[in-house]
């Protein structure tokens, strides 16, 4: 049984930076790829980031991310992060880290068996 923990979530202004941490129990993570998601109010969760397995060498983000995010992991740590710079009011959200399991694209939520319990990230403007 694999536990993720996520953490690094609170409010910041508009333009500012916040860090992301997804810590994993269980299970090593270092051959699974993991994803970033996450679910606004009232809407569906989506999307944020993915890296590949291993060295992590491959990374692929929403375009609403895209140049403001950077994930990237720590198999020593068994941790994967999320930093994200600029952000926007609309970058807020619950954020969940997930360790991808299946056949399919990054981005597809179904890709993924494994889910952390989310940390809020609130952007004013």
């Amino acid at each position: 049984q694999v536990q993720l923990v996520e953490s690094g979530g609170g409010s910041v202004q508009a333009g500012g930076s916040l860090r992301l941490s997804c810590t994993a129990s269980g299970r090593t993570l270092a051959s699974y790829g993991m994803g970033w998601f996450r679910q606004a109010p009232g809407k569906e969760r989506e999307f944020v980031a993915a890296v590949t397995s291993w060295s992590g060498s491959g990374t692929y983000y929403a375009d609403s991310v895209k140049g403001r995010f950077t994930i990237s992991r720590d198999n020593a740590k068994n941790s994967v992060y999320l930093q994200m710079n600029s952000l926007k009011p609309e970058d807020t959200a619950v954020y969940y880290c997930a360790v991808r399991v299946g056949a399919g694209r990054s981005q597809d939520l179904d890709a993924y068996g494994y889910w952390g319990q989310g940390t809020q990230v609130t952007v004013s403007s």
